[in-house]
């Protein structure tokens, strides 16, 4: 029919359009720029976190685990560490209820630390152009926290990556380390952590250390971390705080 004739042709120049401005966005671009662009179109996460405001698809990782384990509740007090752009920090402040959005339930504390600049976030407080790892950082923290002490410490962050698996393996490694140093200034008896890690030889000793302060660990890959990636989560609760000698 004409009918079927003319949405026929609508959307083959839909298609047609759609292709020439992919096309036209790869021109210049180096093969590891295109495959990533094109990763990115077809990423189901990626238009999630479009349609739902969200400030990228790193958010959806933490949201599955805090639907199932509940680590963010309204009143709770969380440290956001490697927190740019701001998506986790965007979760946290919902699930705590920092911005007020719900005027019946307690309201929370976000604090965000990043070295890279993190846009402002109604809800968090950011300290952008910080070292997570350093003691005057921590000062800070501690200052902005409620009685001092956060429920939850979330570290969603890692470095840049050298092409190197086994050094950067080592290098975030080192980096979930030096939050057991934070834990320790700032994370209450029973609270939680949640890191990143890649796969690799030092991942073992990683999870003995956290099970030597932690009541419970265990490994966690969100449907929405990548299959191809090494990236895992460890998932740590019931902090037991050490006694100062």
């Amino acid at each position: 029919s004409t009918a079927k004739i003319m949405w026929h042709c609508f959307f083959q120049r839909r298609f047609l359009h759609c292709s020439f401005s992919l096309m036209k966005n790869l021109k210049g671009k180096t093969h590891a720029e295109q495959r990533w662009m094109l990763r990115q179109r077809k990423d189901p996460y990626v238009k999630a976190s479009h349609s739902q405001n969200l400030r990228c698809r790193s958010a959806f990782k933490l949201l599955e685990m805090d639907d199932r384990f509940h680590l963010l509740r309204p009143g709770y007090s969380v440290v956001d560490c490697g927190a740019a752009p701001g998506a986790w920090s965007q979760v946290a402040v919902r699930r705590v209820n920092s911005a007020g959005a719900e005027p019946e339930s307690p309201i929370g504390t976000v604090i965000g630390i990043d070295l890279l600049n993190i846009p402002p976030l109604d809800g968090a407080h950011f300290l952008s152009s910080h070292d997570v790892t350093d003691p005057t950082t921590h000062a800070k923290i501690l200052e902005l926290l409620p009685s001092g002490q956060a429920h939850v410490i979330l570290s969603d962050m890692a470095p840049n990556a050298s092409g190197f698996k086994d050094m950067d393996h080592e290098r975030l490694v080192t980096m979930c380390f030096c939050l057991l140093d934070l834990a320790e200034k700032t994370l209450r008896p029973g609270g939680s952590l949640v890191c990143k890690y890649w796969e690799g030889a030092l991942a073992q000793k990683l999870q003995d250390k956290l099970s030597s302060v932690f009541g419970s660990v265990r490994t966690l890959k969100p449907s929405a971390s990548r299959k191809d990636s090494a990236e895992k989560y460890f998932f740590a609760r019931m902090y037991k705080k050490p006694i100062k000698q």
